[in-house]
C-alpha cells in the first residue's frame, strides 16, 4: 500500500500503472498494466480496469464494472453499479479481434446509471446522464438525458444532474443550482 493512494489487500495493481493521489481501489479489484487513474478516483468492489485504460480524476466507478481497453473516461465521471462497456461490435470466442477494438469515450462529468450498457464506438457527452438499464448504441450529446432500449433522448440535464424544464430556448435556468443554458442548433450549451 502506498501513502499516496489506497489499495485494498484483496486487490491487484499490475506493473506500469499510474494511480493518482487520494484514489481508492476497494475489494477484489484488478488494475491491469499500463492503466492510468487520476487523483481522487474510487474503484468500488470487483472493478477491472485495463489494460491500457485511462480514467480521469474525481471519478467514481461503482461495484462490478469492467473498464476494457478502448474505453477512456474523462474527469468527474460516474459509472453506476454493474454498468457494462463493450469493445468489439461482433465478438466471437474462437476469433481474436483485439485489432477491432472501437473507442468509447465518456466525457467530463457524465453519469452512467446502474446496469446500463454502452456499446463500443460511442461517445457520451459532457454532463450527459444515461438512465439505469439503458442500452446506448449511438453518441449521446452534452447534457442529454437518455433512457430505454435502445437509448433515446428524453430530455436535458443540468451540470448538477437535475432534469431541466424550460419553455424558451433563449434562456434556460436550472431550478436547483441556477446555472443558465441556451440552445443552438438542437444542442444545449452552458452560458458562461
Amino acid at each position: 500500500m502506498s501513502e499516496k493512494y489506497f489499495v485494498h489487500e484483496s486487490s491487484y495493481v499490475d506493473e506500469n500503472c499510474e494511480i493518482g493521489e487520494n484514489s481508492k481501489i476497494w475489494h477484489f479489484c484488478h488494475v491491469l498494466k499500463n492503466t492510468v487513474i487520476g487523483d481522487n478516483t474510487t474503484l468500488g468492489q470487483n472493478v477491472v480496469a485495463g489494460p491500457s485504460v485511462k480514467i480521469g480524476s474525481n471519478c467514481k466507478i461503482q461495484n462490478n464494472v469492467s473498464v476494457y481497453n478502448g474505453v477512456e473516461i474523462e474527469d468527474g465521471v460516474f459509472c453506476g453499479p454493474s454498468c457494462v462497456f463493450t469493445n468489439v461490435i461482433n465478438p466471437r470466442a474462437f476469433i481474436e479481434k483485439k485489432d477491432e477494438f472501437k473507442k468509447t469515450l465518456l466525457k467530463k462529468g457524465c453519469s452512467i446509471g446502474a446496469n446500463a450498457t454502452i456499446v463500443c464506438g460511442t461517445t457520451i457527452g459532457r454532463y450527459a446522464l444515461v438512465a439505469a438499464g439503458a442500452v446506448v448504441n449511438k453518441n449521446v450529446p452534452d447534457f442529454a438525458l437518455v433512457a430505454g432500449v435502445p437509448a433515446k433522448q428524453i430530455g436535458w440535464v443540468c451540470r448538477c444532474g437535475e432534469t431541466l424544464k424550460f419553455e424558451s430556448e433563449d434562456d434556460i435556468k436550472c431550478l436547483m443550482c441556477n446555472a443558465r443554458y441556451s440552445m443552438n442548433n438542437k444542442s444545449l450549451y452552458l452560458s458562461e
